[in-house]
């Protein structure tokens, strides 16, 4: 008897003295692994585990109760002492379970979202419109035509800006797909029009152009370029009326007006020498100066390059932490810091687009034209 009272007691002794160690080693990993999750679990539940945790390290609460204005303090030291006598094992035990529960359920979350929440919208032929992540994406999509803009891509894109503007999206997004951001105006809305029917491509274009403008500057979220590849003409000139402007390294920017007869739009004759001084938008808009995206930088038009290899992977990830900034005070700082321009780039843009018409009405813009489709054609 004497044998086995000593022998049933060592053997549960080990048994505990494993466990034991056992639950401190998974104590320790539920630690690491509460470092590891993505999803904040919420101020309830963060008071829940630091209860927890100073209940299985350091036992019952012995602190004293802090001041009723240490809103902080109190909040932990309440949530501790309401543990009362919960032993140190079974804080420990605790613990492991809820950590256990936030790993699963953010883990179920993340195969939900192995192909997360991208709507798709529907009824665009030149653009691919998606919503993901709180950010409206506004996708030029004629890869094959560099995406250059036709008539059917401007009214495409008036309308994308306005569903953009009214949906749940924080901030709206362009950019391009393929190698190019957008080679600008697709030339052949010049190319197809019959004798006779110039003045009404005149009118028209204008009247399009002052609507497509109008809608960047009374955008009423963040809007962000993302310009993947080189960018002509009046994808150019928009970027002046975007919030924030990222660029790969391969991209170039340039304003090809003088070349072609015409002259700037999208508000770029007030907004480029207001951004880079009068003398270098000089170069640019009236001497078809390209610029590297280095030089864009620098002048004022790029916020900020990066290396291609890395530019979509860096550019999203900062774009989506902006997503989840407060909408409501994103929009009314963005109409702040715009309203005190606004109805001066209105006047410009009526005023740049009357200037447009003009031209295109010029036999020296038509030569211009004639000879770029001559150019063209040999190539």
């Amino acid at each position: 008897r004497r044998a086995q009272a000593v022998c049933i007691p060592s053997i549960h002794l080990h048994m505990t003295a494993a466990t034991m160690q056992v639950s401190r080693k998974d104590f320790e990993k539920a630690q690491e692994q509460l470092k590891l999750l993505k999803v904040d679990p919420g101020n309830e539940m963060k008071l829940e585990l630091y209860a927890l945790f100073k209940q299985a390290t350091e036992g019952p609460c012995n602190s004293p109760k802090p001041g009723m204005l240490d809103f902080v303090k109190k909040a932990k030291w309440d949530a501790w002492n309401s543990l009362g006598n919960l032993s140190q094992d079974n804080a420990r035990q605790k613990y492991i379970e809820v950590v256990s529960s936030l790993v699963s359920a953010e883990s179920a979350g993340q195969k939900k979202d192995a192909f997360p929440e991208e709507s798709r919208q529907d009824g665009y032929e030149t653009l691919l419109v998606t919503t993901k992540n709180n950010i409206t994406k506004i996708m030029f999509n004629r890869p094959d035509k560099k995406n250059a803009i036709n008539h059917k891509m401007y009214r495409e894109i008036i309308k994308a800006l306005e569903e953009a503007g009214k949906d749940d999206s924080t901030i709206a997004v362009i950019t391009g797909n393929g190698d190019y951001y957008s080679s600008g105006n697709d030339l052949g809305n010049f190319g197809h029009t019959q004798p006779g029917a110039v003045e009404k491509m005149a009118e028209d274009g204008a009247v399009l152009l002052k609507e497509f403008v109008g809608h960047f500057i009374d955008f009423p979220k963040p809007l962000i370029a993302v310009v993947n590849g080189p960018a002509i003409g009046i994808c150019v000139t928009l970027l002046g009326l975007c919030d924030i402007v990222y660029a790969s390294d391969r991209a170039t920017f340039h304003t090809p007006f003088g070349q072609l007869g015409q002259s700037p739009e999208g508000c770029s004759s007030y907004l480029f020498p207001k951004i880079m001084g009068l003398a270098k938008a000089n170069e640019i808009l009236l001497f078809n100066k390209k610029l590297t995206a280095a030089e864009a930088c620098a002048q004022g038009l790029v916020t900020e390059v990066f290396p291609d290899r890395t530019f979509q992977k860096e550019v999203w990830a900062r774009l989506e932490a902006y997503a989840s900034l407060p909408k409501n005070a994103l929009a009314a700082s963005k109409q702040l810091l715009r309203s005190i321009d606004k109805e001066k780039l209105h006047a410009v843009n009526s005023k740049e687009c009357e200037v447009l018409k003009e031209r295109w009405l010029s036999d020296e813009c038509m030569n211009a034209l004639v000879s770029f489709f001559q150019r063209k054609s040999k190539l």
